[in-house]
């Protein structure tokens, strides 16, 4: 048992130190390609670190949305930054090699003091705190679902992902205020034969995956933002090998309606809920859990649109761009 348990801490001890030299060489990397594989890495061994603090839902976020879709749109971004913009962006630190160097020490005091800060907790804290665990335990037989994680966040503080949804409405408003996004060329060069074959291969795998999450959120790890990263990846895949371009710009109205599906859904159920329980996202103990599937399978439309449409473009839910 000591063995095992010194080899948990040698193991750990490698994770840890792995993403902190990740994530240095992120920041401090000359070229951009380079910064974006790099997050790309940490975020795969940080859901690693998520698995290690028994945390599956958070591991599964991370993997699906943290180092997969926001690698690439940093990918998606890289690759628009054309001609000698790109040139001067990759090659911003490496004309300024001092820069780098007199960097480092104020990155390196900030982190330093958010260790001792976070060392201190740990170690000043009371021993007599008690967290909301029990709590949510005594009252989860109530709450719809059997999962901890799904109870909490569709129905104990159901607010909070109903402002979680609401942020990723505004942040595609806000990506497209600035003006017409740059979409990926109307003309791309042939995918081939083995992306379109996988392509073709992952769309129904995709959907059955993203299906599962879905319904397994309720007593397992899952739920709808796993399952809307899924099926937005399917969306970037799909961009990628061309089967999705000449798509992009023909739903319209159907898709802006997934955009605010989410959302709308949340409102929709916390005035209902305030006006006949008279507690926001209150649900009745025997409708609970059809109610907040309901919720999830709509949050997860809104999700997986919203993610596709900040990779894919401003033609994406627009109809011959005339669309907002």
């Amino acid at each position: 048992m000591g063995a095992m348990t010194l080899l948990g801490w040698a193991f750990d001890g490698l994770v840890g130190t792995g993403l902190v030299w990740l994530a240095w060489r992120a920041l401090s990397s000359p070229s951009l390609y380079a910064a974006v594989v790099l997050f790309v890495a940490f975020g795969l061994l940080l859901t690693l670190a998520w698995v290690r603090l028994n945390a599956p839902d958070v591991a599964l976020a991370e993997a699906a949305i943290g180092a997969g879709l926001t690698g690439a749109l940093l990918l998606g971004a890289l690759a628009r930054l054309r001609g000698s913009g790109a040139r001067k962006a990759s090659g911003a630190h490496a004309d300024r090699p001092g820069a780098r160097i007199s960097a480092w020490p104020l990155a390196a005091t900030a982190t330093l003091a958010v260790v001792c800060g976070l060392a201190a907790t740990l170690i000043f804290r009371e021993p007599t705190t008690v967290g909301l665990g029990a709590e949510v335990t005594r009252n989860l037989p109530v709450s719809g679902v059997s999962n901890p994680v799904t109870a909490v966040l569709l129905n104990f503080r159901g607010y909070d992902t109903l402002l979680e949804t609401g942020v990723l409405l505004l942040a595609l408003i806000g990506a497209r205020s600035f003006g017409p996004a740059i979409d990926y060329a109307p003309e791309p060069a042939p995918a081939g034969p083995v992306l379109e074959a996988l392509a073709r291969f992952l769309v129904p795998l995709a959907i059955l995956v993203s299906g599962y999450l879905l319904w397994v959120g309720a007593y397992a790890p899952g739920g709808a933002f796993q399952a809307g990263a899924v099926l937005a990846a399917l969306g970037v895949v799909l961009v990628l090998s061309g089967q999705g371009r000449g798509r992009m710009t023909a739903p319209g109205l159907a898709v802006r309606f997934l955009f605010v599906l989410g959302p709308a859904a949340f409102v929709i159920m916390a005035a209902a809920t305030l006006a006949l329980q008279g507690r926001l996202l209150e649900y009745p103990p025997a409708h609970a859990g059809v109610l907040i599937l309901v919720l999830e399978a709509a949050a997860t439309l809104s999700i997986g649109a919203i993610l596709l449409a900040l990779f894919a473009g401003s033609s994406f839910g627009k109809d011959n761009g005339t669309g907002p």
